[in-house]
Parts: C-alpha cells; sequence; structure tokens
C-alpha cells in the first residue's frame, strides 16, 4: 500500500518500486523503451552498445539536477537517451523527488521504472540470492526458502495466487506450469518484501530473457517459445561447456525432425526426483511423459531453469546432420556425429578413458 504522504503522481510508481529488484535483470527492455524511443542520436547509439540486464553501479550525489542524472543514466546505458529520461521526470513532475545514494540498477530498464527506484530512494536493508542455473522447481523454492524470509508454503502460493507470465502453458496454473519459469541469476530483495515480490522478480526476468532473444527460426521450424524453453532445459542438463550447447541443441532438433526418441537420461532422472544416479534398464521403462526414452518428441515441461545461453541455443542451433553425442572429455566437451556405428566407437573409447561408467 503506498503511503499517504506520498504524492498522487509518485503513487503508482512506489508501489511499483516495492517489488523491483534491481539486481538480475527482469525488465521488458525492448518494449520500454519503444515506448519512447525516436530516432536514434548518438548518445542511444552508444547506449545500445551495452547490453541490456547488465547490472551497473552508480552512486547518484547529493544535489545533483535532473539534467545531470539522466546524463549519468545514459552514459551507463541504464536508460537510452538522457533527454528522454529528462522529459519523462519533468511529464511526472519528479525531479524533486528523485534521491541521492548509492544504486544498483540494471541497462536497459524502463524509464517509469528507473523514475520508481530514483523516487523510493535507495535500498535501506536489502538481501542477496543466488539461484544456479538447472535447478528445478522444487529446489529453487527450497534454495528462497531457506535464503529468505518466506516459507516453501508462502511461495507456492505466491506462484498460484493469481501471478502471471507471458510464458506459462495454456491451461490451468499448477506448480508444474511454473517450472523452469523462474529465471538462474543472482538478485538482491527489499527485506520488507513480500513472497509474491521474490517470485515476481524471477518471473519477470525469465520473460525478459526470453524476449532477448530472435526466436524466428525456432518458430519458423513450427516450435512455440515455451518449447523452446523445455528444449533450453534439456540443453542446460546436458551440456558442460557452452561450446557444446549450439551442438546439443541441433541433436534435438534433428531427432525431432524425423519423430525419433531424443533418449534424455536427464528427464528419466527429472521424472524418477533424483539426480547423479546412473540409470537402470529398468529406469529407463518408467511411465512418464517425461521419459524421453518411451516418448516421442518434448516432456510436456522444462526439467529445469536454463540460463541465457541454453535459450539462446534453443533458439538457434547449429546447422549439423548429428543424431548422437557422448561426454568425451576430462573438460566437459562432448563428441558428435551422425553415426550411430560412430558414436558406440566414442562411447566405448570414452568408457576405456574412464570418462564415463
Amino acid at each position: 500500500m503506498a503511503d499517504p504522504q506520498t504524492p498522487g503522481w509518485l503513487r503508482p510508481f512506489v508501489i511499483v518500486a516495492t517489488v523491483v529488484v534491481v539486481l538480475g535483470g527482469g525488465y521488458k527492455a525492448a518494449q520500454k523503451l519503444a515506448e519512447f524511443a525516436g530516432g536514434l542520436s548518438p548518445e542511444e547509439t552508444a547506449a545500445t552498445a551495452i547490453a541490456p540486464g547488465q547490472v551497473v553501479s552508480l552512486v547518484i550525489p547529493p544535489g545533483a539536477t535532473a539534467r545531470q542524472i539522466a546524463t549519468q543514466l545514459a552514459e551507463s546505458g541504464v536508460v537510452a537517451d538522457s533527454d528522454e529520461f529528462e522529459s519523462a521526470v519533468e511529464g511526472f513532475a519528479a525531479a524533486s523527488s528523485l534521491k541521492a545514494g548509492s544504486y544498483e540498477l540494471v541497462t536497459g530498464m524502463g524509464l517509469s521504472e528507473v523514475i520508481a527506484v530514483l523516487a523510493k530512494g535507495p535500498a535501506a536493508d536489502s538481501y542477496r540470492v543466488t539461484i544456479p542455473e538447472g535447478l528445478r522447481l522444487s529446489e529453487v523454492l527450497d534454495l528462497l526458502a531457506a535464503e529468505t524470509p518466506h516459507s516453501v508454503k508462502d511461495l507456492e502460493a505466491a506462484l498460484l495466487g493469481g501471478l502471471s507470465s507471458s510464458l506459462l502453458p495454456e491451461g490451468d496454473v499448477t506448480l508444474a506450469s511454473w517450472e523452469g519459469l523462474l529465471f538462474p541469476d543472482t538478485y538482491e530483495f527489499a527485506t520488507e518484501g513480500s513472497a509474491v515480490a521474490v517470485v515476481l522478480k524471477l518471473s519477470e526476468t525469465m520473460e525478459s530473457r526470453v524476449e532477448s532473444i530472435d526466436w524466428t527460426a525456432a518458430e519458423d521450424a513450427g516450435l512455440t517459445r515455451y518449447q523452446g524453453i523445455v528444449i533450453a532445459s534439456i540443453i542446460e542438463s546436458e551440456a558442460l561447456v557452452d561450446i557444446d550447447r549450439a551442438e546439443i541443441s541441433s541433436v534435438i532438433r534433428n531427432r525431432m525432425a524425423i519423430d525419433m526418441r531424443l533418449q534424455i537420461d536427464a528427464t528419466v532422472l527429472f521424472a524418477m526426483g533424483v539426480r547423479g544416479v546412473n540409470l537402470t534398464l529398468s529406469d529407463l521403462e518408467i511411465d512418464s511423459p517425461y521419459n524421453t526414452y518411451r516418448i516421442v518428441g518434448l516432456p510436456p515441461t522444462p526439467i529445469g531453469a536454463p540460463r541465457l545461453a541454453s535459450l539462446e541455443a534453443a533458439a538457434n542451433p547449429n546447422e549439423t546432420e548429428f543424431l548422437f553425442y557422448v561426454l568425451t572429455s576430462t573438460e566437459g566437451t562432448h563428441s558428435f556425429t551422425a553415426s550411430y556405428d560412430e558414436f558406440l566407437v566414442f562411447k566405448n573409447q570414452a568408457k576405456a578413458d574412464g570418462i564415463i561408467p
């Protein structure tokens, strides 16, 4: 609820600011900037050279004018154009409300979001949480419950309490619907922030990351963005080094194109609710829509939270004829082939080298 002392023009932005977490991105940069952008000035050209979603530490000195703040924000890439920011501040009559202090902002933020953060002032009491890549939803919620004031039950209730996301699949929203849709990153939360604010930030960050990617090729191939996230989650579970991500993506796409089962061990482990065990032949027969040794095509949801590199690989795989891969080096790289016989050679050598069991 807004402070009754807050000026009327500012109340909507204070509400926004209470759920804005400035670390880790989570802003729909392209959409927000489109609302204000005209032609590209030299300043905008410089700003666009900075990738959106990058954390920027800024100190707004006491007595700084809106013009000085606008220049500082534009030079750091937080906003695209200083004049647009200054005009927005003037339009909201907010110049006198921008507060000095230390901030951690994010490149590519929307103008109204920046104004809301600066009008609220620097966080007086906050904490950070790091969500590693590849975690399943249950693991993400367990970690958040351990590192925030909120219980798993509260976090689940936040996800199921009407929280929306453009990435949610169609149909009734269940916890499974949110699998893979909370982006792994380092976040800073206000101590007084709610459970809804916590999961909203992770959700918005995933939306922002997905929207930053060109999905044209994937959509032309008949894939939805949600299916792209499912593929990215599989890549995340399989790739140990970045160089392999687009190659693994190509194997998945190539198998799907010929209705060949994906046969990904990680999907079976997800179905079993375990990690780090060697699968037996009986495990591969488990009756589950996540068992890609039995089903054709993708599992119904992601199997974990993918990083940006995995999302990018899912959207734009390398063009190959590969259908098989196996881990063959201690550095974590795989060998790829279109031949099953060559795959067996790779696999047997990897076993002989002690790289795989």
